[in-house]
């Protein structure tokens, strides 16, 4: 029985998700915070990132397809693509960006905290310590759906990716995965370590600076998404990865002097 590229992504992207989910509540339990204020998180964390991953793209890699007609703005929130015969399919949400997802996933923690009163700073640094499994899982989604692929290289540990070309490409989805499950084990070990850090928005500040580094230098590795960043200085992700490095910079300065 073949367990197809597109079910693999979804299951890592649930698998991630359970994971930080977890991971999270046990945080919770630790700094003695109620059950009733933890159980609304994960819907507004679901939400907040897959709005926000998928907005993201098309405003960001694809303004020209999706906001330029009728049906381009209704296959930007469904998951269907108009035929040009008039019919139409389900495809599924092609195309999620990691920096639209982080953005809208700090929406969301914003509507979440207003909610329940919790510190923004405590919950932002709690989802920052597990955002490493998921990012981890979401990676090995897209290495799985030979998405995001890197450029043609010699090195040995190249991937053939069959379903796009027969060259040996870097595995780029495969630098990132094993960089944020590093991300996951170095946060555990601090927050058991450093603890009254929690809160600081320390944790949230060290999520973004190094995630978003790493992000823009593994980019160097890639192919580019779409054909307009041939023409730009830096590709779209590096782009985007300097305002959350800036962010993340700030943060932990502030807590630092705090």
């Amino acid at each position: 029985m073949e367990f197809g590229p597109f079910r693999w992504y979804g299951l890592c992207w649930l698998v991630g998700l359970a994971l930080a989910y977890f991971i999270v509540k046990r945080l919770y339990k630790e700094q003695k915070i109620k059950d009733e204020l933890f159980d609304p998180l994960f819907i507004y964390c679901f939400i907040g990132i897959l709005a926000g991953a998928r907005l993201g793209h098309c405003l960001f890699y694809e303004p020209d397809h999706f906001l330029t007609s009728g049906t381009g703005l209704v296959e930007m929130f469904l998951p269907i693509r108009f035929l040009a015969d008039g019919g139409w399919k389900f495809v599924g949400y092609q195309g999620l960006a990691s920096h639209g997802g982080t953005l809208g996933l700090i929406i969301a923690l914003w509507l979440y905290v207003r909610k329940t009163k919790l510190s923004i700073w405590t919950v932002l640094d709690n989802i920052a310590i597990a955002t490493g499994t998921t990012a981890c899982f979401i990676r090995l989604g897209n290495l799985m759906n030979s998405e995001i692929i890197g450029k043609v290289t010699d090195v040995p540990w190249a991937f053939i990716f069959e379903r796009v070309d027969a060259m040996p490409r870097h595995p780029g989805q495969l630098y990132e995965a094993i960089a944020y499950g590093i991300l996951f084990a170095l946060m555990w070990w601090l927050h058991k370590k450093y603890p009254q850090r929690i809160g600081t928005g320390w944790y949230f500040g060290l999520c973004l600076t190094y995630i978003f580094t790493f992000r823009f230098f593994i980019e160097y590795t890639k192919e580019i998404q779409e054909a307009f960043e041939a023409s730009l200085p830096l590709d779209m992700g590096q782009i985007l990865s300097i305002p959350f490095i800036i962010i993340g910079i700030c943060c932990m300065w502030r807590a630092g002097k705090r």
